[in-house]
């Protein structure tokens, strides 16, 4: 299987660089600071954990598992997260996945409550649907975290349920049980109304 096919992509507020060790340092410097946001969140801590996500992302980039980014601020060049296609299928059987989910994703407290999340999830769900042509793309977090939850709903997500004892938990001192899994999505049907909804709430 090869690599799933993804450049870089360049919005207005953020762009999402196919990611490279050479990022290990910015990224440890994005998750340095405030990381009590990051409870429900992987993000790696210091450099030599850092390198190790960043080489485990790669493993999964070589092998069609993941397409994972670096998050890069536009308005001051800085590397403010991750995030990540993951999961691909091919039910259909053609060369660009058929579904994808959008996952890993974490943002540095100085970027978020800004557009850089809803532009990035624009980004990742038009080269899903207009590059690859996929059919559906899921999007899921802890079913406990009511703040992931929130942001995925107000992105235009529907709700398909409760995936119980579904993934291992990220939480710290959890890492050994299975979480359950709130599950959305966006389907091709979906796509026209939600491409529109997150261009207007980007231009307002």
């Amino acid at each position: 299987m090869e690599r799933l096919s993804v450049t870089t992509l360049i919005g207005r507020h953020v762009s999402l660089e196919p990611m490279r060790l050479d990022h290990v340092d910015e990224v440890v410097a994005a998750a340095a600071g405030d990381r009590s946001s990051f409870g429900y969140t992987q993000v790696p801590d210091g450099v030599d954990e850092t390198t190790m996500y960043a080489r485990w992302l790669l493993d999964d980039a070589a092998n069609a598992r993941a397409a994972p980014f670096a998050q890069r601020r536009r308005s001051d060049g800085r590397v403010v997260g991750c995030t990540r296609f993951l999961h691909p299928l091919w039910p259909l059987g053609r060369s660009e996945p058929d579904e994808v989910e959008i996952g890993g994703t974490w943002l540095a407290a100085s970027a978020q409550r800004t557009a850089i999340n809803s532009e990035a999830k624009l980004l990742l769900l038009s080269h899903a649907f207009e590059t690859w042509g996929v059919q559906r793309v899921a999007i899921c977090t802890d079913a406990r975290n009511t703040q992931s939850r929130r942001a995925i709903e107000r992105l235009g997500a529907t709700f398909e349920g409760v995936l119980r004892r579904h993934r291992r938990s990220t939480r710290a001192g959890e890492r050994t049980e299975l979480r359950d899994t709130a599950t959305y999505a966006v389907t091709i049907d979906d796509w026209p109304t939600v491409r529109r909804e997150l261009l207007d709430r980007l231009e307002s």
